[in-house]
């Protein structure tokens, strides 16, 4: 199933108009420092501080950001990403604060405003420079708790504040809610692919995302192919399908906890045994491990990406595969599903028992380069030319492996890919894994 391009262009322009969207969230100066400081005091904790105390500033973390490595800027190094938290640290929690109070400035709101750059637009919380640190040092972390506290000062950059806000207040994402789902699987049903919806007991509870009910039609429809292939007892929710998680994306706890709940409570409901995440790399975290802290105790259901299924499912003989030896391709690990939770061998078990010629990238699994869109960066048109310098190197990856074809397993990483390769007029062919596994069925 192609994919619609004029329907594609006609999404990209409408994430342009996103920031005209957003509700206001102005505070006096001093109420954004002191907001701020609020979730710095509570989410920094022993091994944050042990991670702040840690860093020696050797920069060969620089040499693992796709921002700093792409533009040649040392702003965006990123140890200094997370340097407003830890002065924060050190003037008020840690062992020498009343040494550094002597010498280090406070924060100041304008120190806050000037942050939202460097913990937002030019940074996808990836990973990579947490993977090379010599002091085994959490930098992703740190810049998350640091856009935890620029949100609570009502700082979200406009753009991923609209979605943020949608989906507390509406519990949708992009306007996309039961409706659209349900004419989605509609227009589905009339193409002779059926999706139980609703169903008041099933073994697995499947999530979908907005772009896939908008946009990539071929991922929710390749998803029931392989389900109803399997002979799986599964069904979608309409009151608790969206696995992206904007609250995770924009540091804004309460709409993390919303979002991650409505599907833990749906799935605990129906008593599904397990709960399928779609491609959305940042979904898969968003609900196996922060939705395990947020539900207060171990999840009574498993979680797995697509992508794992399709392996458990390839190595216990009931996924059959044709073999297509005409394909030529390669993998994006998707940065929080590949190197965030370990999810790498799994989907290459999949791709190469299709045949053909599969190539990695140089630099792939846990080291692989981000395509600079993760972590809501999509949607923050600021980003726009980091973005595009970013993807470059993607470009330069992918080239190099001689494949004519790019496999992902990230709704978000595939619509930045798409935009990427229209903008810097990239030849390669931009696929789901999961439709391409359903064109494949045995």
């Amino acid at each position: 199933m192609a994919i619609d391009m004029n329907m594609f262009h006609g999404f990209i322009g409408q994430l342009g108009q996103l920031g005209k969207m957003a509700q206001p969230t102005d505070y006096p100066d001093d109420e954004r420092v002191t907001r701020a400081k609020d979730v710095f005091g509570n989410r920094i904790g022993a091994e944050q501080a042990g991670d702040m105390e840690a860093c020696v500033h050797c920069g060969l973390c620089a040499e693992a950001c796709h921002f700093r490595v792409m533009t040649g800027n040392p702003k965006y190094t990123p140890a200094r990403k997370f340097e407003l938290i830890r002065r924060y640290y050190r003037r008020e929690k840690g062992p020498f604060k009343w040494l550094y109070q002597l010498f280090t400035r406070d924060i100041t709101a304008q120190d806050l405003m000037d942050w939202q750059e460097l913990v937002y637009d030019s940074c996808t919380t990836c990973g990579r420079c947490s993977m090379i640190c010599p002091m085994g040092i959490n930098i992703a972390e740190l810049v998350t708790i640091t856009r935890a506290g620029l949100a609570n000062a009502g700082l979200i950059p406009a753009d991923l504040r609209a979605v943020q806000q949608e989906q507390q207040a509406y519990g949708t994402v992009f306007g996309a809610g039961p409706d659209a789902l349900k004419l989605a699987v509609e227009r589905m049903a009339e193409q002779g692919v059926e999706i139980p919806l609703d169903k008041d007991k099933a073994d697995y509870l499947v999530i979908t995302s907005v772009i896939d009910i908008l946009l990539f039609n071929d991922t929710l429809m390749g998803t029931a192919r392989v389900f109803n292939k399997l002979g799986l007892d599964w069904t979608i929710h309409t009151c608790a399908f969206e696995g992206a998680n904007f609250g995770m994306l924009a540091g804004a706890s309460t709409t993390q906890e919303k979002a991650s709940l409505a599907i833990i409570d749906q799935a605990v409901k129906i008593g599904a045994s397990a709960v399928i995440v779609p491609e959305c790399g940042h979904a898969y975290p968003a609900l196996r491990w922060a939705g395990a802290n947020i539900y207060g105790q171990r999840l009574p259901f498993d979680v797995f990406t697509i992508s794992e299924l399709l392996a458990i499912q390839l190595k216990q003989g009931n996924l059959k595969l044709k073999q297509n030896p005409d394909l030529n391709i390669t993998y994006h690990d998707p940065c929080k599903v590949g190197r965030y939770s370990g999810v790498i061998d799994e989907p290459r078990s999949v791709l190469q028992a299709l045949g053909g010629r599969f190539t990695e990238t140089p630099a792939h699994g846990k080291m692989n380069w981000c395509c600079g869109g993760g972590a809501g960066v999509f949607v923050i048109n600021s980003a726009t030319e980091l973005r595009r310098k970013a993807f470059d190197k993607k470009i330069e990856e992918v080239d190099q492996t001689g494949a004519d074809t790019v496999v992902m397993a990230c709704g978000s990483c595939r619509m930045n890919f798409l935009r990427g390769s229209v903008d810097a007029k990239w030849d390669k062919n931009i696929v789901s894994m999961v439709a391409m596994v359903s064109e494949n069925l045995a």
